[in-house]
C-alpha cells in the first residue's frame, strides 16, 4: 500500500498532552540553564557524534539497504528535508535505536534493530527518532544520558549548591523523556501508517522474539494495553511515581501501546492522515479529555 507522504508535518499536530506539559514542567526547574551550560562547556554534544562515527557503521544503499532503504523512506514520509546520516551499532541483546547531535542530527540502529524488525517495523522505528529531531528533543536527551557526570560537576563548581537543583532536573528529565515517548510512537504510527505494525514492532521492542507473535499473542497484548489504560494513578502517591519513572529508559512497551491504540480509537490518528493540510496543530477542544488525563502525570512541577 502507497503510504502518504505529510509534507509540512509539524510535531505540534501530533504531540501528546503528557509530552507538553512535563515539557513546560521541566523548561521551569531554576537550574536548566546551569546544566546546559555544562553540557555546551564540556562539548557533550561533540562527544557524541565522535562516539558514534569512531565507533559504528555507517549505513549506505550498498552495504546496509535494509536500513537504508527503510531510513530514506520515513524521513520522506515524515518530511524530514535534511536526512541524517545512519549508523549501525552492536548488539545489545535488546533492539535499540538513537538519535544525536543538536545541530548536526545522526541516528543509530543496533544489530538487533536490523535483525529483529521487519522494514515497516523500521519504519515505525525510526519515525520515533525522526520525531526526536523534528521536536528539537535531542538536547535534552543527551543532557539526561550525561546527567551523573553533569551532577558531579555542577555540584563541585557551585560547592555543593547545585546538586540539589541538579537532582531535581534529573527527575523532570526522566519523567519529560517517558511523556515524549508518546509523541514519538505517533510519530512512528504515521511513519509506518499500519497500527498492527506499531503494535509488533512495540512487542519485539519488548523482547518477545518474532517466532512468538502471532494473532494470538498481539490480541492479548492489545488486550492488556487497553487494560492498562483503566488503571488509575490517582491511587499513586508522589514517590512511587518518581521511582516508576525514572526508569525512562525501560521499554514501557504495554503503556506505550495503551497511549497510541487511545490516539487510533479517538479518531485523531486518522483525522492527521486524511488531512489535507498537516501544518496546522489540531483543534485544542478534540483534546479535552486527554489534557484532563494527562494532570494525573504532572507530579514534578512543584518538585
Amino acid at each position: 500500500m502507497t503510504k502518504k507522504i505529510l509534507t509540512g508535518l509539524n510535531i505540534v499536530r501530533f504531540q501528546h498532552p503528557f509530552d507538553q506539559k512535563a515539557l513546560a514542567a521541566l523548561n521551569k526547574m531554576p537550574g536548566l540553564p546551569l546544566v546546559l551550560k555544562k553540557v555546551n562547556e564540556y562539548g557533550i554534544d561533540r562527544l557524541l557524534r565522535m562516539q558514534i562515527i569512531g565507533g559504528e557503521f555507517r549505513v549506505t544503499s550498498q552495504n546496509f539497504p535494509k536500513l537504508s532503504d527503510a531510513f530514506t523512506e520515513s524521513c520522506q514520509i515524515l518530511d524530514l528535508t535534511s536526512q541524517p546520516e545512519l549508523y549501525l551499532f552492536r548488539g545489545t541483546g535488546h533492539i535499540q535505536t538513537n538519535a544525536v547531535g543538536v545541530d548536526k542530527p545522526m541516528v543509530s540502529a543496533n544489530l538487533e534493530a536490523l535483525e529483529w524488525y521487519t522494514h515497516a517495523e523500521l519504519l515505525f522505528a525510526f519515525g520515533c527518532e525522526i520525531a526526536r529531531i523534528k521536536g528539537k528533543y535531542i538536547a535534552y536527551q543527551q543532557m539526561a544520558n550525561v546527567m551523573p557526570l553533569l551532577k558531579n560537576i555542577v555540584n563541585s563548581t557551585t560547592f555543593g549548591l547545585g546538586s540539589l537543583a541538579a537532582g531535581g532536573i534529573e527527575v523532570a528529565l526522566c519523567n519529560w523523556i517517558l511523556m515524549s515517548k508518546f509523541t514519538c510512537d505517533r510519530a512512528g504510527l504515521l511513519a509506518c501508517q499500519d497500527i498492527n505494525i506499531a503494535i509488533t514492532a512495540l512487542m519485539k521492542l519488548a523482547g518477545l522474539p518474532s517466532e512468538y507473535i502471532n494473532a494470538d499473542t498481539i490480541a492479548e497484548f492489545q488486550a492488556q494495553a487497553r487494560e492498562f489504560s483503566l488503571i488509575s494513578l490517582d491511587n499513586l502517591d508522589q514517590v512511587t511515581k518518581i521511582f516508576s519513572f525514572m526508569e525512562y529508559k525501560f521499554p514501557w512497551s504495554v503503556m506505550r501501546a495503551s497511549e497510541l491504540l487511545k490516539w487510533v480509537d479517538s479518531g485523531e490518528y486518522e483525522k492527521l492522515l486524511q488531512s489535507e493540510d498537516v501544518e496546522q496543530p489540531a483543534d485544542s477542544e478534540d483534546n479535552t479529555d486527554t489534557e484532563k488525563d494527562a494532570e494525573d502525570w504532572q507530579f514534578m512541577s512543584s518538585w
